[in-house]
């Protein structure tokens, strides 16, 4: 793994330098406070922000968890948040960064991203996911090349009229295209607001749902700061249409994540899919 990542470390530093330039995304946090641009909505007290402003705290023990919001709402954006998760035995547990639209449910657009807990030592799973127009199962899964517990990382998705992105630490790990043209559902109008949340879902979180929740660990601390979204307007479209292009660098560091550490695509699921997998997975 170490052998892996020093490798292509330059490669990397550089993409993100490259597709922060290119998305137009903020170099730096805005200042100010967390709760300027976050609110928590639910936990009965099991949210809190810190005196200073600077981190949102969400917990978890048997009774409930919690969870937050954006206080405005986008039609394509990007947002990036500092999160660090929950220590030691986390298995059982879901903490999420996520846009969601506030329309009826059966025509709901998201996308997601949802880190499952696992046991002391085991690797954490960031489970992606994208819904347009109510349809999703669009699963992709990684696991991080990094203790993502030991400190904050920057977890990002850019999501805009060409396509949407998610990056970590800069480093882009998924790239869902528009391929509306072609009938395949993309969210592109519905605005959505951002939410995170720390809760509880040992049915299925953690290899699935086979370990549970060692509630003695109790209550469970997942944190956030620097959190920044930025409206990306619709503008923002290539020469060549659909599927904004990520030049060569971010598209080698894309390809070292995906080759090291995605651990499920729906793409490559012929056992799912028996029929043939979704169109998409075979556009470029």
């Amino acid at each position: 793994m170490a052998s892996a990542f020093s490798s292509s470390g330059a490669c990397v530093l550089l993409a993100l330098l490259l597709v922060l330039f290119a998305t137009g995304a903020p170099t730096a946090a805005a200042a100010g406070r967390v709760d300027d641009g976050l609110e928590v909505t639910w936990g009965d007290g099991r949210g809190s922000v810190s005196p200073d402003g600077q981190v949102l705290s969400l917990s978890l023990d048997h009774t409930s968890g919690s969870g937050f919001r954006s206080k405005d709402t986008y039609l394509f954006a990007r947002a990036d948040a500092q999160i660090k998760l929950v220590p030691n035995n986390s298995a059982g547990t879901v903490t999420t960064f996520y846009f969601i639209s506030e329309g009826p449910w059966d025509v709901h657009d998201e996308v997601d991203l949802e880190f499952l807990g696992n046991v002391s030592g085991q690797p954490y799973t960031l489970h992606t996911n994208v819904y347009a127009n109510g349809n999703g199962g669009r699963e992709q899964q990684f696991h991080l090349w990094f203790d993502p517990t030991a400190d904050f990382h920057t977890y990002s998705i850019e999501w805009t009229q060409q396509h949407i992105l998610v990056l970590v630490d800069g480093t882009p790990i998924r790239e869902f295209k528009n391929h509306a043209d072609r009938g395949v559902p993309y969210p592109s109008s519905q605005r959505m607001r951002l939410y995170g949340s720390l809760w509880d879902a040992e049915d299925w979180a953690t290899q699935g749902g086979r370990v549970k929740t060692d509630w003695s660990q109790a209550p469970f601390v997942a944190q956030y700061r620097s959190f920044t979204a930025t409206a990306t307007p619709p503008a923002a479209a290539t020469t060549a249409g659909y599927g904004q292009q990520m030049d060569a660098a971010a598209q080698q560091s894309m390809k070292w994540a995906r080759d090291n550490y995605m651990v499920y695509d729906y793409c490559a699921d012929t056992k799912r899919f028996p029929q043939g997998v979704p169109p998409e997975c075979s556009m470029p």
